[in-house]
């Protein structure tokens, strides 16, 4: 099995799956990053360079996979395998799926800027507070009264 110890010459995790404790390390770093002025600065700029923000989100996804020890091209093949290798593990599933939504948040804040993300994420916010306040309403009726047909 391949070592992984990063370092200048150093081998490279590149088989087998990603273990959970690799995974939660993963989301957590990229989770810390993504909030930091410098990091949303850089998928800003990018942005404005006409880049994928998605692109520079992936790239430090590769960073921190490299600070791991493991192979870039390997760690961001098992990101797609996570669903079929963990899908009974319930709590990882959860880290992943917020992972997955911080990377969507981190390019979408670096694409609207920062007033109208702002804007954006308050609309969310009311749409969720509506969706809740009519959840806890329709758990107030009877089960027939639920139906949304006529």
């Amino acid at each position: 099995m391949a070592s992984t110890m990063a370092g200048p010459h150093a081998e490279y995790q590149t088989s087998g799956m990603l273990s959970r404790e690799q995974l939660l390390y993963l989301f957590n770093r990229f989770s810390f990053l993504t909030s930091q002025p410098d990091v949303k600065k850089r998928i800003a700029e990018a942005v404005d360079d006409k880049q994928e923000a998605v692109a520079v989100t992936t790239a430090i996804q590769e960073e921190i996979l490299l600070e791991m020890g493991v192979e870039p091209r390997f760690g961001l093949a098992c990101l797609g395998k996570v669903n079929m290798a963990y899908e009974n593990d319930r709590d990882l599933m959860i880290h992943f799926y917020e992972f997955v939504a911080k990377e969507e948040i981190a390019c979408e804040e670096a694409e609207l800027g920062p007033d109208k993300f702002s804007e954006r994420m308050q609309m969310q916010h009311e749409l969720q507070k509506q969706q809740l306040e009519m959840l806890k309403h329709m758990r107030n009726l009877h089960v027939d009264d639920q139906s949304a047909s006529p």
